[in-house]
């Protein structure tokens, strides 16, 4: 009972440093300061924000429950991709983003596009938002889920007043901080999401009886350490992990190009010249932690069939795997009660630093390219920012109603959110900064190509099997690319006031 009292006072003092946090940074003065924190992020709190944001509690509970569970094959082609298209957005997208953002006077992603492409229509950033808020509430509750999942598996804790009351501090901080809070906040998660990982992957090594019997529990089950098999550590037998799969699940990495919440941190760089620096911090700290979270799922398999965990019967289960390894630690007494509850700290960052930039987007699309640009509705400094702290707790009620049921997968939630923005913004993000052909018709076309196609795919293609059965995120992007090329070859050029911007952003 005491380690849990020990336990319990590390996560609050952790809970209550982010909202402290949130109240030192309430101060905003306008929009601008809200959503972007006036454009003023140094390049370390830049990258590790941006890589915190990204991510999410699928770092610490999905991807080392996918490894345990399934094998390395999935979880490592997952990081594999994810290490790729990040290292890529970096490269390809921050350093124009944030200088053709700064000329267009943009503050959100849909604003940007819009801007780009001079669509009067309002269509693009009534896509645009409608997208950013229907694919954020599941996101946002994948990360509420997580927390239930914590408190409730470690503490006997209910799920759903868990949940919420996780929730509240997100939006509590969120709210009050707006854009500079989240990043600070990011940064610091990062740190503990860190410690967290190295925490327990030493842990879990010793506790499994050294590295040599990791992999010789691993290798007890057919094609479980194979880049080219899938597994069932229950049955112990494996599937082929195929070709197609390979390219389906690099896909993930695609999905980069088209984050709003990722993106908005490329647009709110103090300097351009700093991303350099930016890019290689963020792309060596994601190709790390992504390696280990997925050594942890072989480690945490490994200390099930030691006997120092139970065996979990489905991937939901699996996903508490560093849950249940902090609770073991903290089984060691005070000081090892007071790492548990690092650990857990570390999760709730996880969820967090994503939860509170994913808000702070579904809220942007709501005030400023619903309510301001698309309806019209003139709102002053004092009430727009009254109206974007409603909304960020309007999108999180919605975001607690989504995550009730506590069977839900946080990996598979994640993975169709994730497609639902890598399609419809990735495409058009890309052709917008490098190609000045491509016209408003072709953006619109190809936008909306790709919201629907994910659903589309998902849920008519994929369900024949075969060499269908991929991630919807790889056809819904090509689709969308397409869409956009063709549409716009077959329309008007761009006038020359669009060509000349676009060209003086490209220097």
């Amino acid at each position: 009972m005491s380690g849990s009292i020990y336990i319990l006072g590390a996560i609050a003092v952790y809970l209550v440093g982010m909202l402290a946090i949130g109240f030192a940074y309430s101060k905003n003065r306008n929009s601008e300061d809200f959503y972007l924190g006036g454009r003023r992020l140094g390049p370390v709190v830049t990258a590790m924000s941006t890589e915190a944001s990204d991510m999410s509690a699928y770092l610490l509970m999905g991807v080392p429950g996918l490894a345990m569970f399934c094998g390395v094959a999935e979880a490592s082609w997952t990081a594999i991709g994810l290490a790729a298209g990040t290292y890529l957005n970096w490269l390809l997208v921050a350093k124009r983003l944030r200088r053709y953002s700064a000329a267009t006077g943009a503050i959100t992603v849909p604003e940007f596009l819009a801007r780009r492409f001079r669509d009067n229509s309002k269509i693009i950033e009534t896509v645009g938002a409608l997208v950013i808020i229907i694919f954020f509430v599941p996101y946002t509750a994948s990360g509420f889920a997580a927390c239930g999942k914590l408190f409730n598996s470690l503490f006997g804790f209910d799920y759903e007043k868990a949940m919420l009351v996780s929730a509240a501090v997100i939006v509590a901080y969120c709210a009050l901080g707006g854009f500079m809070a989240a990043s600070v906040t990011s940064l610091i998660q990062s740190i503990v999401m860190t410690l967290a990982l190295i925490i327990v992957l030493f842990f879990g090594i010793n506790a499994a009886g050294g590295w040599a019997s990791v992999m010789e529990n691993a290798r007890s089950v057919p094609g479980y350490l194979s880049l080219g098999a899938s597994t069932d550590i229950l049955s112990k037998s494996a599937g082929a992990y195929t070709p197609i799969m390979v390219v389906s699940t690099l896909a993930w990495g695609l999905g980069y190009f088209g984050m709003p919440h990722i993106l908005l941190h490329f647009m709110a760089v103090r300097d351009e010249k700093e991303l350099a620096i930016s890019r290689r911090v963020g792309s060596i700290w994601c190709v790390l932690s992504l390696g280990v979270a997925v050594v942890i799922g072989l480690v945490g398999f490994g200390m099930a069939g030691r006997g120092v965990l139970a065996m979990p019967g489905s991937e939901s289960e699996a996903e508490n795997l560093i849950v249940k390894t902090a609770a073991l630690i903290a089984s060691n007494g005070a000081l090892a009660a007071i790492v548990g509850g690092l650990i857990l700290a570390g999760i709730l960052a996880a969820t967090m630093s994503t939860a509170d930039a994913q808000l702070l987007a579904a809220a942007s699309g709501v005030t400023q390219n619903l309510l301001r640009d698309v309806f019209g509705v003139k709102l002053s400094d004092k009430k727009n920012m009254l109206v974007a702290r409603l909304t960020v707790i309007g999108v999180a009620i919605l975001g607690a109603i989504f995550a009730s049921d506590p069977a839900s997968s946080i990996f598979r939630v994640v993975s169709f959110a994730w497609a639902g923005f890598g399609a419809t913004f990735g495409p058009v993000m890309l052709l917008g900064l490098f190609w000045k052909r491509a016209n408003r018709q072709g953006a619109m076309a190809g936008m909306i190509a790709g919201a629907v196609m994910i659903f589309v795919w998902k849920y008519l293609v994929a369900p024949l099997g075969g060499v269908f059965a991929i991630y919807e995120l790889l056809p819904a992007f090509v689709i969308s690319g397409v869409v956009i090329v063709i549409v716009s070859l077959c329309t008007a050029k761009p006038d020359a006031e669009i060509c000349a911007e676009f060209d003086a952003v490209r220097g």
